[in-house]
Parts: structure tokens; sequence; C-alpha cells
């Protein structure tokens, strides 16, 4: 039963369980939906994967704009779902709050920053959720648990009252399990009632194939064919010429500079308990900040969207870990 608030999966967070029916009428009128743990609701807590931060933060004066898009668009809010902790892993699991279900494959992690949401709707629990993604982080656990996710282009899906992670890279991002209703909901949140226009070429980025690994790509050969199929036959493109891990390594020192821009100022302020995984990634993080930036203080306690990049370079520190010996580092 859609909407409920049974939750089999440890989706759903337990510290706040805001509802709203929705307007009554749109085209999203008898769709349940959930929200990420990181989009503000009025009157509650926004918990972003911490009890820490939990603790440290009021309750929310306003509805983030994406929620309130799809709730005047007649969908009803079932609830929030977990985070990892600070969005900043890609594994789906909180050590705080546990590891949601991956309804695809139950032995296996539904990854993450959006593990609530994927999970949620991956299982039936509602028809579609909203995430985040700056590095993956809607795209991964939609893979993961076999929906359909989507990251659009950064800035068409306002970003008011959501906590910000890496602003250069942050967007809104959904998922539904029925490609109908994906478009539903984007052309609600992207406010875009134009007709689509029809593909007319299909490109495939060999050296992209290339680094996924025989296995993967073998995995993708009949999904390729079927959009072969709908569209034309490939063509097959290098989209960098051999420079794909060094762009992965710009994003990856980029990202980790703009998360402690923005975090470093609250954790230097509480010196919060962290999980493991969340502390070598956030040790890394600071290693690679902007000397001298020490955290922005905003309204958030550290969070905010202002200008990126902040002043000084971006280098890495002296004694810094390496990326690769983080394990993964990218997220929201």
């Amino acid at each position: 039963m859609t909407g409920r608030f049974e939750d089999p999966l440890g989706a759903f967070c337990t510290h706040s369980r805001p509802t709203a029916p929705g307007s009554g009428a749109g085209p999203l009128t008898g769709f349940g939906f959930a929200v990420k743990d990181v989009f503000d609701i009025a009157g509650h807590k926004t918990g972003f994967g911490s009890p820490e931060w939990l603790a440290t933060h009021e309750a929310a004066t306003a509805t983030a704009s994406a929620v309130r898009r799809l709730l005047d668009a007649g969908a009803r809010m079932v609830g929030k779902t977990l985070t990892d902790e600070l969005a900043y892993s890609l594994t789906g699991e909180n050590v705080h709050y546990g590891t949601p279900v991956n309804p695809a494959a139950p032995d296996r992690v539904p990854g993450g920053s959006s593990n609530g949401s994927a999970s949620a709707v991956a299982g039936g629990l509602v028809e579609f959720a909203l995430g985040t993604d700056c590095g993956g982080s809607v795209r991964l656990p939609a893979s993961y648990c076999g929906i359909f996710g989507i990251r659009p282009t950064v800035d068409r899906v306002p970003l008011d009252g959501v906590i910000p992670f890496g602003p250069p890279f942050d967007v809104a991002g959904w998922f539904a399990r029925d490609a109908g209703l994906l478009e539903a909901v984007g052309r609600v949140l992207l406010d875009d009632a134009a007709p689509p226009p029809a593909p007319r070429r299909l490109l495939r980025g060999v050296d992209a194939f290339a680094a996924a690994g025989e296995r993967v790509a073998g995995a993708l050969e009949d999904a390729v064919a079927r959009v072969e199929d709908a569209v034309a036959p490939a063509v097959d493109i290098s989209l960098s010429e051999g420079a794909l891990g060094h762009w992965f390594e710009t994003f990856r020192v980029v990202q980790g500079a703009s998360v402690w821009s923005n975090l470093g100022g609250w954790i230097d302020e509480t010196r919060p308990r962290l999980g493991p995984g969340a502390k070598m990634r956030l040790d890394w993080a600071a290693g690679v900040a902007p000397r001298g930036g020490g955290g922005r203080r905003g309204g958030r306690r550290g969070c905010s969207r202002g200008r990126w990049p902040p002043p000084g370079p971006i280098t890495r520190r002296s004694g810094a870990a390496s990326m690769r010996s983080c394990g993964t580092g990218t997220s929201s």
C-alpha cells in the first residue's frame, strides 16, 4: 500500500515524520513521495544523516521550494528518508541509523547517499522520491536498486531549503519506478511543459565503457541494443582522449575542497563524533581545502551556498591522504 508509514525497509527517518496532503489538484495528484533528509520541511529538523547535526540545528522555518512544487502539483508527502552521514558516501550505509534494504538485492547495499529515497521507491513504499546528487548520489542508488533516477543540469531545480554539500556540483534529483512518472515529476520540478525533442543520434563513449571494464560493459550490451532500436545505431566516440582519470581526479579535489568549505566551520566548532567512513573522507577533504579557507560559517552553522571558489589556491596539504586511500569519497 503506497503512502504508508510501515517501513520494513528501514528507509524512513524516525527522528521526524513530516507528512503533507498536497493541493488535491494537479498532474501528480494521487502519487505519494518521500524526501531525502537534506530538504527542509517547515517545523521539522533536517538531520543530514547525523545525530550531531540534528542536535546542533533548529527546526526549519520554511519548506524547500522543490518540495513545495511537488505538493502544489497534487502529490502527497509521506515522510523523510535516510541519507549517508553528512551525505558523504556512495554506499548507503549509515553507522548511526543503519542501512536501508535494497529491494532489488537484499544482500547488497542500496547505494548512497540518497539511500532511503531509492529504497522506498524500489520497495513500493512511495511512487517517487527526492534526492540530491553531487557525485552520483541519485544515479548510483538508482542503478543499485533497479529504478529510474536522474541528475538534471545544475541550477535547473531550486536548491533553497536544501543543505549545501558541494555547491559547484549540487543538484536536486528524483527517483521513480516508471519512466512516465519520472517525466511527469521532472516537468513539475523543472517547470517545463515544452514537448520533448525526439533524439536523432546515439553516441557511445568507448573510453567510458572501457573504464567500466568488460564485465560491466557486457552487462550493458542488451540495454544499448534496445536504445539503438529506439533511436539509431550507436556512433562510437572518445569522450576525453585518455583523460577520464585526470578529470575524475580534478573533480574529487574540487569537490572535497568545496565540502570542507561548507562543513569545516561546523566540524571545527562542534567536534562531532563521526563514523569512521565520514571521518576519513572529511579528514581528506580538509587536506585539499583552500589554504586559509577554514570553512564558511553561514546560517546553517557552517553551511552556505556562497561564492565558489573561496579565496586561496586549492592545493593538497602536506601529509594529506591520497584519494585512493580514502575509498569512496564522492557523494551527496
